[in-house]
């Protein structure tokens, strides 16, 4: 028996723009958008999963746009509710969450004996090998859930699937930051992502996976190409049938590995942001452990080289430069792990400012990525004296440390990462400032003079903390200092020559 039609159904988490929250189906999602201010889940991966899920029933139902007049139109028009129905009345059939022949986004050919808890589907509630803290599940009996909650992690499933053993592949865009403009409501949002076919032979081609017949498993054909961003955005990275208990909730479900993604053509997903790398040509910027998101914000941003996510390059160009059209925000999201280890290390949802001034002619990623250098380049200063520091304290008597000893020491200093905190505060403040009117060298020498005084207070706090010490200590400080000092004296220099003369000077 067909039960739980995600058309209908209320499983998709939204904000209204009075503030109020409801669930909603897809129907309704899609043809409210414009009184929707944003999707929201506690989960990252849910919220980035969602967003996908609908762009692709969106390429599939406007069959484009193929072309940035299109795209300019549902924009500028809205989203036609005609076709949006005759697609979902179409496909209705394959969107029941629980089916015998065509359960969405699952395959009822998974045997029965790979049986999961449902602790499976999502990072969140991880296995025993993989705990998350403060996640006290017990996986082994952990209860059931609801369908609407089975369903969206169903779909972070399919974005987020991680690689193993047992051939079990990667999703196309997993170790990845996942970049979503936010409009002033839902239907802005998805128009600024519904990034244009290349040509009409790739939308022709393209499918959903709910468009086609299940696979016969094991798999023919391990890994295969996306045909197109709605084949993209509902990749079948892992094989699926829930099983529904008596009361409509899922305590287990059958899960085995699912289709390989291959891309050797390098083709972009339209959310990511890339970089030029020398030995591998073009590769996706990833969170870091070591390093916030907003130290690559340059990477986000247009320039001729065109690496920046094409959702963001779609955006300039459907808001004709016009600030009052376009997003204020920018949504990063995803996870990161370290391949081939399945574990997921964190996952993450950040939000950024868009400057003002992409609508203007200024290049802007130019002047972050400067700034963010001049950033580095501080740092580097602090981190060589914290290292000559640390060489010099444990060089004491006959030792002679070896490069881990030391290492080891320069993470336990709090100074850089005091620098980078206190730094990240100052540069969330200084996107706001880009504007049409803006004086590039002005906010330059502005942000000059936070990372001279972040970096003079950040050794300054190491030091406050030594001058007790014994004398070797002091020693050493005084002498690892010179780097600081230096750095300082750089670029006071540098901030005066920005600086206006003052009268009277």
């Amino acid at each position: 028996m067909s039960r739980f039609n995600l058309i209908d159904e209320k499983w998709i988490p939204v904000r209204f723009a009075d503030g109020t929250r409801d669930e909603l189906g897809i129907r309704n999602t899609l043809l409210r958008a414009k009184e929707i201010a944003a999707i929201e889940d506690s989960s990252p991966l849910v919220v980035a999963a969602l967003h996908r899920f609908l762009l692709a029933v969106l390429y599939r139902a406007l069959e484009g746009p193929t072309d940035i007049d299109q795209a300019k139109a549902l924009f500028k028009e809205g989203l036609p509710s005609e076709k949006i129905e005759a697609y979902l009345g179409k496909w209705r059939d394959r969107f029941w969450l629980f089916d015998e022949a065509y359960p969405f986004g699952q395959n009822p050919n998974v045997p029965k004996n790979e049986i999961e808890p449902w602790t499976k589907l999502t990072a969140e509630f991880n296995a025993t090998s993989n705990k998350v803290l403060f996640d006290h599940t017990e996986t082994k009996n952990p209860g059931a859930r609801q369908a609407q909650e089975c369903a969206r992690w169903l779909l972070s499933t399919m974005s987020f699937s991680l690689s193993g053993g047992r051939g079990y592949y990667p999703s196309p865009s997993s170790n990845a930051m996942m970049c979503i403009p936010l409009g002033r409501n839902l239907h802005q949002t998805l128009s600024f992502s519904l990034v244009p076919y290349p040509n009409r032979e790739i939308m022709r081609g393209d499918s959903a996976l709910w468009e086609r017949e299940p696979k016969t498993l094991p798999l023919s054909i391990p890994k295969q190409m996306a045909s197109g961003y709605a084949d993209l955005y509902s990749w079948q990275a892992r094989m699926i049938l829930l099983e529904e208990l008596p009361s409509g909730e899922v305590a287990v479900t059958r899960f085995v590995a699912g289709q390989g993604f291959d891309n050797p053509s390098g083709n972009p997903d339209p959310m990511q942001p890339y970089k030029a790398d020398k030995t591998h040509g073009k590769l996706p910027v990833q969170f870091r452990a070591d390093r916030g998101t907003w130290r690559d914000f340059d990477s986000l941003l247009p320039d001729d080289a065109a690496l920046a996510p094409l959702t963001i390059q779609n955006t300039i160009r459907l808001s004709g430069r016009r600030i009052d059209l376009m997003p204020k925000s920018v949504l990063v999201l995803g996870l990161r792990y370290e391949p081939p280890n399945a574990n997921v290390d964190f996952w993450r949802m950040e939000r950024f400012v868009l400057p003002d001034a992409l609508a203007g002619a200024h290049s802007v990623r130019v002047e972050i990525k400067k700034l963010l250098t001049e950033a580095e380049d501080a740092q580097k200063s602090l981190w060589s004296a914290s290292n000559s520091f640390a060489r010099d304290l444990l060089s004491r008597g006959d030792r002679n440390p070896d490069g881990k000893d030391i290492k080891k020491f320069v993470t336990q200093i709090p100074a850089s990462s005091w620098y980078w905190s206190t730094l990240e505060t100052r540069f969330h403040k200084i996107l706001r400032e880009y504007t049409l009117e803006c004086d590039p060298d002005d906010i330059r020498c502005q942000w000059l003079k936070s990372v001279r005084d972040t970096l003079r207070a950040a050794w300054a706090q190491h030091s406050a903390s030594v001058s007790m010490g014994d004398a070797w200590a002091i020693r050493a400080l005084v002498k690892a200092e010179s780097t600081v000092l230096r750095k300082l004296k750089e670029l006071n220099e540098e901030i005066l020559k920005l600086e206006p003369q003052q009268e009277g000077a």
